[in-house]
C-alpha cells in the first residue's frame, strides 16, 4: 500500500501526457490591426495536432535554410506575411530568372548579412532574397498541408467604427466569437480538446483580451458549454522563437489581401497574393455541418467575415 501514491501518480502522469498528445493547439495571430493599410482585420491561424507539432517545426526549420542558407532571427529578423509578400519581394524575384538553390542560398546570405552592416547590395542579391521569400511562404503551405493543418479565420472591415460602450470594451466582439465557435466545433467532430496559443504582443492588450476570453467562457452560457472542449486560458508565446505562430501570421496575411468571400467581403485585393494562394487557403480552411437551433444542418467554413463585430446577430 505504501506505493499506492506514486503508482497513482505515474498513471495521472501517462493519461495528462495522452490528453496532450490527442490535443489540438490553434496558434493565431493578427492582420491589420494598426488601421494603416489593410482593407481587413483578421484574427486567426492554424490548428495542428499535437503529434505534428514537433514535425512541423523541424519542417519549418529545414525550410528556412534551404530557402536562405541561414535562420531569419540569426540575422534580425523573422518569417512575417508582410516581409515575406511585400510588393517589393515580388518586383525583386521578377528582376532577374530563377536562381538554382545553392545561388539563392548563397546571394540571400549575403543580402542579410550586408543589410545589418549597412554594406550596398548588389542586384542578385536583391534578386535572390525575394525569390527566397516566396519560396519560403509557398513552402509554409506545402508544410500545412502535409502536416494536416487546419485554418481559421475571422475578417472585419479594417475602419469599422467601435462604439464607446462598456460592452465594446470588455467583450468579446461578434467576429472573435465566430472564431472560436468554429474552432469548436471542430474539436466536437475530432472529439478531442484544444489550447490556443497566441503571438505575445502589448502585455496590457493581451491581458484586456484574456479578460474578455474569461468573461465569455465564464459567464455565457455558450462560453461555458464550449470550455468541454476549449481550454479556456490561452498560452502566449513570442512569435520569433515559435514557428507555427510564424506560419499562421502569413496565412492571415494572405486572407487579408487575397481570399474573399462572396457578397460583402470586397476589399482592396493584391491579385498576385490571390491567384497563388487562395486555392491553398480554400484547401486548409475547416468545413463542416452543425445543426441550428432550426433544426436544419448548415454548411459553415473556417474563414468568416463579419461586416459589423458590435451588432447584435
Amino acid at each position: 500500500m505504501a506505493d499506492r501514491g506514486p503508482v497513482r501518480a505515474q498513471a495521472e502522469d501517462r493519461r495528462a501526457g495522452a490528453e496532450l498528445r490527442m490535443s489540438y493547439l490553434l496558434f493565431l495571430d493578427e492582420s491589420g490591426h494598426d488601421r494603416r493599410n489593410c482593407p481587413f482585420e483578421v484574427r486567426g491561424g492554424v490548428a495542428l495536432h499535437a503529434d505534428q507539432l514537433w514535425p512541423f517545426v523541424q519542417g519549418m526549420k529545414r525550410l528556412e535554410e534551404s530557402c536562405y542558407g541561414t535562420q531569419l532571427h540569426r540575422h534580425g529578423t523573422e518569417i512575417k506575411g508582410h516581409k515575406l509578400l511585400d510588393k517589393d519581394r515580388y518586383r525583386w524575384a521578377e528582376q532577374g530568372p530563377p536562381l538554382d538553390d545553392e545561388a539563392r542560398r548563397k546571394h540571400s546570405l549575403a543580402f542579410l548579412n550586408k543589410s545589418r552592416q549597412g554594406q550596398e547590395l548588389s542586384r542578385i542579391e536583391f534578386t535572390a532574397y525575394g525569390q527566397a521569400s516566396l519560396a519560403m511562404a509557398r513552402g509554409i503551405f506545402t508544410l500545412l498541408r502535409g502536416h494536416r493543418a487546419t485554418l481559421f479565420a475571422a475578417a472585419i472591415p479594417a475602419r469599422v467604427q467601435v462604439p464607446g460602450t462598456f460592452e465594446a470594451a470588455e467583450f468579446l466582439r461578434k467576429d472573435q466569437v465566430f472564431l472560436l465557435e468554429r474552432f469548436f466545433y471542430f474539436l466536437e467532430r475530432e472529439n478531442v480538446p484544444g489550447l490556443l496559443v497566441m503571438d505575445e504582443t502589448n502585455k496590457n492588450d493581451d491581458r484586456l483580451f484574456v479578460r474578455k476570453l474569461e468573461r465569455y467562457f465564464l459567464r455565457t452560457e455558450t462560453g461555458r458549454h464550449r470550455t468541454a472542449r476549449i481550454v479556456p486560458s490561452p498560452f502566449f508565446v513570442s512569435s520569433d522563437m515559435a514557428y507555427p505562430i510564424q506560419a499562421a501570421d502569413v496565412c492571415i496575411y494572405c486572407v487579408n489581401w487575397g481570399f474573399r468571400i462572396p457578397h460583402g467581403m470586397n476589399g482592396e485585393t493584391r491579385e498576385e497574393i490571390r491567384s497563388e494562394f487562395e486555392p491553398w487557403m480554400n484547401d486548409l480552411q475547416y468545413r463542416g455541418d452543425v445543426r441550428g437551433r432550426d433544426g436544419q444542418a448548415h454548411h459553415i467554413h473556417g474563414v468568416v467575415y463579419v461586416p459589423d463585430p458590435y451588432v447584435n446577430r
